[in-house]
């Protein structure tokens, strides 16, 4: 028993010696990260203000030579007008009939009414420097989502369905990896664990501490509910699924809507419709997160969890649907190694 203990001692400082490793890692990658992105927007920023600068210069130097014109255009029509006061006292018609025909053509001059000075003088200038933020912002998310997903793929667990807990409409695969919707109630044993009548199931395994994670098909299913329950939630009778009832779960409804159940449930809008859902549940921290995988984007995250006891990862494989949602529910295997 003593030197039980002694090596866990040893084994929590080591731990602690990692943690710090990479707590100091995690420093420096975060300051790295965030001066890059306050040089972009520096950088950014100077570029539009000397490009609005430009533009402004450009618009001064444009009026300067559209008032120049203008006044030359003013400059000959006040000299034309003065000759033709001159001609209509003069005597002289023949110097009249000579001078009239000049004098009574038009001028050349520009169409002054499809001409103007904007005063919109920038349109789209800021916005496009914000996109590229964007896309800069874009390529450093998709680089920490490929880290996360790393990260959480070496805390990936064996889940294994448990039989005695699945409602009788639930069809287990031999191997407990798979449940789906069966249309029969299997005859089995009834114990307090079972769920009913709600179509659920709980993995044989539960979690007292530290992180777990784990991937879930979904394919083209159109209802399922994902995530995990502590272990004494009350499994017969209807179900509120809520974090004060003790489940912290995602769902989906007709194929389309998708919601957190948490206080109050959240409607989701995915961009990409999850064809494979990460769950990852860190016990100390006391957060639950689901993911989609192959578009490996964050679906929603519970936070300020209260784990007091074992939570166990919890599956519903959901209503038949007419035949469209017959499809099991399938745990995936993670390669601790991505």
């Amino acid at each position: 028993m003593i030197q039980e203990r002694m090596r866990k001692v040893e084994e929590i400082k080591n731990c602690l010696k990692l943690s710090n490793t990479s707590a100091e890692k995690e420093l420096k990658e975060s300051d790295r990260l965030f001066t890059s992105l306050i040089r972009c927007v520096h950088e950014r920023q100077t570029e539009v203000d000397t490009e609005i600068s430009e533009k402004q210069r450009a618009a001064e130097r444009r009026a300067e030579e559209l008032v120049g014109d203008l006044k030359q255009e003013v400059s000959e029509l006040q000299r034309r007008n003065t000759e033709l006061e001159e001609l209509r006292d003069s005597e002289d018609h023949l110097h009249v009939l000579q001078r009239s025909p000049s004098l009574m053509s038009s001028p050349p001059t520009k169409e002054w009414m499809e001409i103007a000075i904007h005063p919109e003088l920038c349109v789209g200038t800021v916005r496009g420097a914000m996109s590229q933020l964007d896309n800069t912002l874009s390529k450093e998310l998709n680089s920490l989502k490929e880290e996360e997903m790393k990260k959480m793929h070496r805390y990936a667990v064996d889940v294994v369905l448990d039989p005695e807990t699945a409602h009788p409409n639930i069809v287990l695969s031999a191997d407990g990896k798979q449940a789906g919707r069966g249309e029969l109630l299997h005859i089995v044993p009834d114990n307090p664990k079972r769920f009913d009548p709600v179509i659920c199931v709980v993995s044989k395994r539960g979690y007292l501490s530290g992180r777990f994670y784990f991937e879930v098909a979904v394919g083209p299913k159109t209802f399922w509910d994902l995530g995990v329950v502590k272990e004494s939630i009350n499994r017969k009778g209807m179900i509120t699924s809520k974090p004060e009832n003790g489940y912290w779960t995602v769902r989906l409804r007709n194929g389309e809507e998708y919601r957190a159940l948490d206080s109050p449930s959240v409607l989701l809008s995915p961009k990409r419709k999850p064809q494979t859902v990460g769950v990852f549940t860190d016990y100390e921290e006391g957060t639950v997160s689901f993911f989609n995988v192959e578009a490996g984007s964050h679906i929603y995250t519970f936070t300020g969890c209260m784990f007091s006891e074992r939570v166990f990862p919890f599956f519903s494989p959901g209503v038949f649907d007419d035949g469209k949602n017959t499809a099991p529910l399938v745990i995936k295997a993670v390669n601790h190694e991505t």
